[in-house]
C-alpha cells in the first residue's frame, strides 16, 4: 500500500457518520446527474464562507449542486433544509468559483433532495 492510499484511508476513517452519510448522498446524487447527462467538473468546492457539494456542467451551463439527506419529511425535510443563509453561502462560493473565469458561463443552482428512498431533483432553485 503506498503512503498516499494510507493516508486517504486513514482520513476516510477519521470521518464522522454524518459526514459519511453525507458522503454517501453526495455520490448517489453524483451517480444520478451522471445518468442525466450532466459532467462532472468538481467535487466539494470550498472557500472561506462557503461550499459547493458538486460543479457539474449540463451543455452550456455550469451547474452548482446542493445535496441534501435526510431520513423523512418530519421538520420539513431535505427540501425545506436549504435556509436562505444557505443560499447566500451557496451564492458566495459560486461567486468566487467564477472570479477567474472568461468568458463567465451561464449557470444555474440546483437541489438534489433525498429523502429516505426518494431522490428529487429540482433545477435552477436559486437566483444569484
Amino acid at each position: 500500500m503506498t503512503e498516499s492510499n494510507w493516508l486517504a484511508r486513514r482520513l476516510a476513517a477519521l470521518r464522522t457518520s454524518k459526514q459519511r452519510i453525507g458522503d454517501a448522498a453526495e455520490q448517489q446524487a453524483l451517480l444520478h446527474l451522471q445518468t442525466q447527462g450532466l459532467q462532472l467538473v468538481q467535487r466539494s468546492f470550498l472557500c472561506k464562507g462557503g461550499e459547493i457539494d458538486l460543479i457539474m456542467r449540463d451543455g452550456r451551463h455550469l451547474v452548482f449542486v446542493e445535496v441534501r439527506k435526510r431520513s423523512s419529511k418530519k421538520f420539513g425535510g431535505a427540501l425545506a433544509s436549504v435556509t436562505s443563509s444557505k443560499q447566500k453561502r451557496l451564492v458566495h462560493a459560486a461567486q468566487v468559483y467564477l472570479q477567474n473565469m472568461k468568458p463567465v458561463p451561464a449557470c444555474r443552482f440546483d437541489l438534489v433532495a433525498i429523502e429516505g428512498e426518494e431522490l428529487i431533483w429540482l433545477k435552477n432553485v436559486i437566483s444569484g
